[in-house]
């Protein structure tokens, strides 16, 4: 099955690549902009023409009034009623809109794939303090190392109005989520026929470049504590992986160590990177998969397509709902189509190619990103034939006890074997805790390895 794509073309084409060098930010003239005609974030604040795409109003800032700390968020948009559903026969009319992968999904599966489309809800928002910082990063940040890290930026994102391809693909990587998070989610890859067996985590995460106060010299180069620990199938339970994401890659790369029950040791993990396979993914999904995508950005020329209105997932608050079940969602060869919501939104298009002398399983990412809020919601990869092969989606949802846009599911689809991987999973689990008490002593390799032996 060939599902090679060619990406559309775009008004507005910037070909500017990750190893450009890139100037000191904007100017002050352009950083004004911001908070104005442009959002705190740097999206376009105005709608588009034909009014499909509203205003941003600030997002949602406060909880729904039915909403109670540790609650499953409630849809603050469950009215809202399906403008128009695409599917195999009608998808030509909505091309212009769609993914490289959305058009797959209906070559693929045409007689059950389909976008229900929902009015479009800018509802992303964040802390000021977010938006403060942001503001003085936009004229001080700046790419380094051949774009493998950033400098001079801190809390909020570090390039408001970007460049390159790089400068997006690092406000995605660090964009804020939260401070101290826990989270306690489950994993599946369906069979074709639609069994799974779940893999349940528990997720920390310790965002060192995000926390208040936060200086850019403090940081020691690493932005984030993560920490996965393994807590069912009985027979992965126990396994622990520990990460210090770094800002400067090229400096300092990624350090990782696992725990293995079998073993009962702690080994460093340089593997936990690029193509190797995520954890109990059956081959699924690759390590820099995780989180849409994660880590060093150097086996690839990041090429900045142009900003474009699509249709993406958004506000994807049934796929998030205490009342719908994990196998409600689970069906065989993709999720749920009617659990899932899709709208109308600007987003920044990067297109990344493998650079010569490096390796990757995927020859070439082409990635979506959310103009609100930094967040990737689609990204379409390419075999080494240059074949579409996996196509992915991020569902966010605003977590507005934050406020923060985050996703609440990410989903993988091989379009080749005929199979997908769902992680993020909360449905039947403890919400999140954006309140986790932890410190730094928390996440070294001695904590872990106590933490094995208990």
């Amino acid at each position: 099955m060939k599902l090679k794509k060619s990406l559309p073309l775009f008004a507005g084409v910037a070909l500017t690549l990750l190893g450009t060098p890139s100037p000191a930010a904007v100017s002050e003239a352009d950083a004004a902009r911001l908070g104005k005609d442009l959002t705190p974030m740097g999206a376009i604040r105005a709608g588009n023409s034909d009014g499909t795409i509203p205003a941003w109003d600030g997002g949602i800032t406060t909880p729904p009034a039915d909403y109670k700390p540790g609650d499953h968020h409630p849809d603050p948009f469950a009215s809202d009623q399906i403008l128009y559903t695409i599917n195999a026969q009608n998808k030509d009319q909505y091309k212009d809109k769609l993914t490289a992968g959305h058009l797959a999904m209906f070559d693929t599966y045409p007689d059950s794939f389909k976008l229900n489309v929902y009015p479009s809800r800018r509802s992303a928002a964040f802390p000021q303090r977010i938006y403060d910082a942001t503001l003085v990063n936009a004229t001080k940040a700046k790419l380094v190392a051949d774009g493998n890290g950033v400098s001079d930026a801190i809390i909020g994102i570090p390039f408001p109005i970007p460049s390159s391809g790089g400068e997006v693909i690092w406000n995605h990587l660090l964009r804020y989520r939260g401070e101290n998070v826990g989270r306690w989610i489950a994993q599946a890859v369906p069979t074709r026929s639609g069994k799974y067996t779940l893999v349940k985590f528990e997720d920390e995460f310790d965002m060192l470049y995000s926390k208040p106060g936060a200086k850019f010299e403090d940081l020691n180069n690493v932005i984030v504590y993560f920490k996965q620990k393994v807590i069912a199938p009985a027979r992965l339970a126990g396994f622990i992986l520990l990460a210090h994401e770094t800002l400067n890659q090229v400096t300092q790369p990624r350090a990782a160590w696992t725990y293995n029950t079998g073993q009962r040791r702690v080994r460093r993990a340089p593997n936990v990177a690029y193509d190797n396979p995520g954890t109990a993914s059956d081959g699924m999904r690759t390590s820099d998969q995780f989180d849409m995508f994660n880590g060093a950005p150097d086996r690839y020329n990041w090429k900045l397509v142009g900003r474009k209105e699509m249709i993406v997932p958004y506000n994807a608050y049934k796929l998030h709902s205490d009342e719908v079940q994990y196998k409600e969602i689970l069906t065989p060869k993709h999720i749920n189509p009617d659990l899932a919501r899709y709208e109308l939104h600007r987003v920044w298009v990067v297109d990344a190619t493998l650079r010569e002398g490096t390796s990757h399983i995927y020859s070439r990412r082409t990635f979506y990103i959310d103009e609100d809020s930094w967040q990737i919601l689609a990204v379409d990869q390419y075999d080494r034939r240059g074949n579409l092969w996996r196509v992915s989606e991020g569902f966010p949802i605003n977590y507005y006890d934050v406020p923060t846009l985050w996703t609440t599911l990410e989903v993988h689809t091989d379009l080749q074997a005929g199979r997908y991987l769902v992680i993020g999973l909360d449905n039947e689990s403890r919400m999140y805790d954006f309140n986790l008490k932890r410190t730094a002593k928390d996440y070294t390799p001695a904590a872990l390895r106590r933490e094995g032996l208990r």
